[in-house]
């Protein structure tokens, strides 16, 4: 086995190097240079935070399934999404995937609190409209619809999955 002995950028505050300022490689390849071993480490650490990325946030082997099928889907599915937040880092020019997907779940999650506001605003016209049937008549379901039919089209304009938006995305 051959041992490589690293030693980080120093601190010029500090006198003598620390037990955290030094790390330690072990190969069983006595045939590799320091630097190779240095280039193989960094490619494993990639993958190292792959996985942990994969376990935290993807979904990586979180099906409810104990079935082979289930296990091979999820690997693929988590593959995939990593994917995705790969191609999106690049289009978006972010720092990190981490970046791109805290971005997504911080979106996420404002369209599901924009969504659950709704709810509640929409139980609060719709109070409001059914006491005033008396003055309005018949009028009252279609005023709600109405009202329903354009914050509706609001939230698809806004989440941009109306056809002429995605339409012009696309281009």
């Amino acid at each position: 086995m051959r041992l490589l002995f690293v030693r980080g950028i120093a601190q010029p505050e500090k006198a003598q190097p620390g037990k955290h300022d030094w790390a330690v490689f072990l190969t069983t390849d006595t045939n590799l240079e320091p630097h190779r071993i240095l280039e193989l480490y960094a490619m494993r650490w990639a993958i190292e935070v792959y996985f942990k990325e994969a376990k935290q946030y993807l979904g990586f082997l979180k099906e409810q399934s104990n079935h082979y099928a289930a296990y091979i889907a999820s690997i693929h599915l988590t593959a995939i999404r990593f994917c995705m937040l790969v191609i999106a880092k690049s289009r978006h020019q972010a720092s990190g995937i981490a970046d791109v997907r805290q971005q997504l779940t911080a979106n996420a999650t404002s369209i599901d609190c924009a969504a659950r506001l709704w709810q509640v605003f929409r139980s609060v016209i719709a109070g409001a409209i059914d006491e005033m049937k008396m003055l309005i008549g018949d009028t009252a379901s279609q005023i709600m619809a109405t009202i329903e039919r354009h914050v509706q089209s609001f939230f698809v304009q806004a989440l941009q999955l109306d056809v002429r938006t995605l339409r012009l995305e696309a281009k």
